[in-house]
């Protein structure tokens, strides 16, 4: 049996420091472990808070977007009004200057008109002086 201990014993020797250092480096693996651990916690916290504030900022990219949708909008109906109320001014200043038109033709017919009745009288005259002749 002694030659049994005396293995037993070499084993224990060859194995035992092995078995510690072995330990030693298993509880730094698990110390390590623990920081990486807490390190990813904080980064999913950090993580979880940066997507929290996306989300308020897209909110309110929203309530943005929709508020100026809303003016723009608003300013196409006051532009179709202008545009429209402009068209009916257009409209009315054409049928004016129509109207213009006819009026200044008249004149000139009238101024033509006139002529001729001037020369009419004045042949009249004329024959009027023959017969009285």
């Amino acid at each position: 049996m002694e030659i049994v201990e005396s293995m037993k014993k070499v084993i224990q020797e060859m194995i035992v420091p092995e078995l510690d250092m072995i330990r030693a480096e298993n509880a730094e693996i698990k110390a390590t472990l623990v920081v990486t651990n807490k390190r990813l916690d904080d980064i999913n916290l950090h993580l979880a808070d940066q997507s929290r504030r996306i989300d308020e900022t897209n909110k309110r990219i929203d309530a943005i977007n929709n508020s100026l949708n809303d003016r723009i909008d608003e300013t196409n109906n006051r532009i179709d009004g202008i545009r429209d109320s402009l068209s009916a001014r257009i409209d009315e200043t054409n049928k004016r200057l129509d109207r213009l038109y006819e009026v200044i033709v008249r004149r000139e017919e009238h101024q033509d008109l006139r002529i001729k009745v001037i020369t009419l009288e004045h042949d009249i005259a004329e024959i009027k002086a023959k017969l009285a002749a």
